[in-house]
């Protein structure tokens, strides 16, 4: 990395949110010595107002530098998380999330919230219906296709699409949570890659893996192989893969509108 800094300023819409990417940041950091995915470094500044992020010397995507994030990745995941959509160690409330303000559970929601098992359960109560909520209140879907949203939200909270973590992780993975193509700087780094501009949270590895999907990430089957042989995935990961981008469509559509909203649906009329 060289010296040069990204600054980043906080958004009036959402203060706070600096903040917590700080300690998101921080957080996943400390996975590093373990193997982790190597994480920009970054500092609060002018009392939370900016956050000045170290640049990162990028590099070209390698199937070298893609199977070492693939693995890094995998055991940045196993570093755990005390529950599913927690907050980062560090941060203070409000606990939300980017700038779409997605809310973070302070304490373990519902009876099973330390398991995989819990997974759906919380995602739903925390990540997904809260933003659905926006969503239809902003007129982005009609009634009858916010019922179809909302059975396919109903099956997800009763666990009916919750599945085992990757083999590394026990319990709940400790997730980037805005895995997106740009999130991810390619760099001559062990790992292959620095990751930035977190939503870090516990919660279920395949997010991670469905976010890098969603937007096209450079030489993807490479570092899914490395990371599948790094920690297996759970049979039919595959298929859960829309699924999980459900969350992260909603709100492309809460945000930006456009086709975002048909994706969603089509997603949810698959799941209903």
């Amino acid at each position: 990395m060289s010296d040069a800094e990204v600054v980043k300023r906080a958004h009036a819409g959402a203060p706070h949110a600096l903040a917590m990417e700080a300690a998101g940041l921080a957080w996943l950091a400390e996975a590093e010595p373990a193997g982790g995915t190597r994480i920009a470094r970054a500092r609060l500044d002018d009392g939370g107002r900016t956050l000045r992020v170290a640049r990162v010397d990028e590099a070209p995507a390698t199937p070298d530098r893609a199977a070492a994030l693939g693995r890094s990745l995998a055991l940045l995941h196993a570093s755990g998380a005390p529950h599913h959509a927690c907050p980062p160690p560090g941060a203070a409330p409000p606990f939300e999330v980017g700038s779409s303000r997605t809310p973070l559970a302070a304490s373990p929601v519902g009876t099973a919230a330390s398991a995989w098992s819990g997974w759906g359960e919380a995602w739903a109560a925390t990540a997904v219906r809260p933003i659905l909520e926006r969503c239809v209140d902003a007129g982005a879907f009609d009634a009858a296709e916010a019922r179809i949203l909302d059975r396919a939200v109903d099956r997800m909270a009763a666990g009916e699409l919750d599945a085992p973590q990757p083999a590394l992780v026990d319990g709940v993975a400790r997730l980037h949570g805005d895995l997106w193509a740009g999130n991810v700087l390619w760099s001559d780094v062990d790992t292959g890659a620095v990751l930035i501009d977190p939503h870090a949270q516990g919660g279920h590895a395949e997010t991670d893996l469905a976010m890098l999907a969603l937007f096209g990430l450079p030489r993807l089957a490479e570092v899914l192989a490395a990371y599948e042989e790094a920690s297996p995935l759970a049979d039919g990961w595959r298929e859960r893969i829309p699924m999980q981008q459900l969350q992260p469509l909603l709100v492309h559509t809460m945000l930006f509108g456009g086709g975002y909203a048909a994706q969603a649906f089509a997603v949810a009329r698959s799941l209903a």
